[in-house]
């Protein structure tokens, strides 16, 4: 089966492309590849998705028709059916997936013109309201933690983009994990939150609000999180090592995805704790930099900040916090330092405090709309 390469980002065209890979009559297309080059797929694949990810580390990844569709239907079992409005990036799963489902529902998409903005989001969704039979057609959206921040922030001066954000019947946030105090807006502004875990290895999001959707397997193996299920990727392009690396089966044949997260099961809900490998050693001690970020991201003025670590001649490296310039809060960067520090000794301990704290215009952000912590990293590294 031929993959064609999907030159032209904008999303109708994706919509186009995407409609046929999905029905079968027309080739698998590439979104995000590196090279566009014609290859050969195994039949029944849809798209194959090619990401540097947060980590800078390329990645291939093969979808098919039936993945694709098992994870837009449970969604849909999970949250409910109706129109869809496309905020993210088409080239990236979480976009996909926007349009994924609004094909197996069968209603057209609506889409954010231009470069994400509140007012571009707020135009778009004042174009969504239709009824059928009388009755309001739920509507939905997805986004990152920026995304809603920066929306949010908009809702408290401008009661249009407020009223936008609590017309859509749920709000798929993933890509990272959402800061606490961004979700507690998010409820006191009376906004409808899902968060969602997965990757592109699942076809996007699986896990809503610590809940796997129907179908979807999770277990921890020594503290990893792994998840099976029909909504699995077949694996990488061109790579069967990194494909047998991530993808393993158990000992009654079942497949699992190893997602490379630390996290733990309760009561039947998934909490995850960080990645394996965002861990630092400083004076000998193993230090996870999620942990850490979690914990300063609870610190007022610092919800977005990003934690790299960076090398340091004493203790070997060091973490630092990274965050924009937020509106004045009446406290000084050093207090603000001083508060992210006293956190991270209380929650983890002295060993695991932030050296320093470095304020910025803007963080670098990747097209998905992650943080690019290798150009942070790389940054910080360069400043110091």
């Amino acid at each position: 089966m031929r993959l064609e390469p999907l030159e032209d980002p904008d999303p109708r065209a994706v919509l186009r492309a995407l409609r046929g890979a999905l029905l079968g009559t027309g080739p698998a297309i590439g979104v995000g590849m590196i090279a566009a080059r014609p290859v050969e797929v195994a039949a029944g694949t849809a798209v194959v998705v090619t990401t540097s990810g947060s980590t800078g580390i390329p990645k291939s990844v093969v979808l098919s028709r039936a993945a694709l569709t098992s994870a837009a239907m449970a969604t849909a079992e999970r949250i409910g059916d109706g129109a869809w409005l496309l905020a993210l990036p088409a080239g990236y799963v979480a976009g996909l997936q926007v349009l994924v489902r609004s094909l197996v529902a069968d209603r057209e998409p609506s889409i954010v013109s231009g470069r994400f903005s509140a007012g571009a989001f707020t135009a778009a969704a004042a174009t969504m309201g239709s009824s059928v039979h009388g009755e309001r057609v739920p509507t939905f959206t997805s986004l990152v933690p920026a995304q809603l921040q920066t929306l949010l922030d908009a809702a408290e001066e401008d009661p249009a983009t407020a009223r936008a954000l609590r017309s859509f019947e749920a709000i798929l946030v993933g890509g990272q994990a959402l800061p606490p105090s961004t979700w507690e807006r998010a409820v006191a502004s009376g906004v409808r939150v899902v968060r969602t875990y997965g990757s592109t290895e699942t076809s996007g999001g699986c896990v809503y609000d610590g809940r796997p959707l129907g179908g979807v397997g999770v277990r921890a193996v020594d503290g990893e999180l792994q998840l099976s299920g029909p909504t699995l990727a077949d694996g990488y392009l061109d790579d069967p090592a990194a494909t047998a690396l991530a993808f393993v089966r158990d000992a009654e044949g079942r497949r699992w995805y190893r997602t490379g997260d630390v996290g733990v099961i309760e009561d039947g809900v998934v909490r995850v704790r960080g990645r394996i490998d965002n861990v630092i050693v400083s004076g000998g001690i193993n230090i996870s930099l999620d942990r850490v970020e979690t914990v300063v991201r609870a610190v007022a003025g610092l919800e977005t900040a990003v934690v790299v670590g960076v090398a340091d001649e004493r203790w070997g490296e060091t973490p630092v916090v990274v965050a924009p310039r937020g509106p004045a809060l009446r406290r000084s960067e050093a207090v603000q330092l001083d508060e992210a520090r006293a956190a991270v000794q209380e929650q983890i301990g002295a060993h695991a405090r932030p050296q320093r704290l470095i304020l910025v215009d803007e963080l670098p952000v990747l097209p998905s709309g992650k943080p690019d912590r290798e150009t942070i990293r790389a940054e910080v590294s360069r400043l110091r």
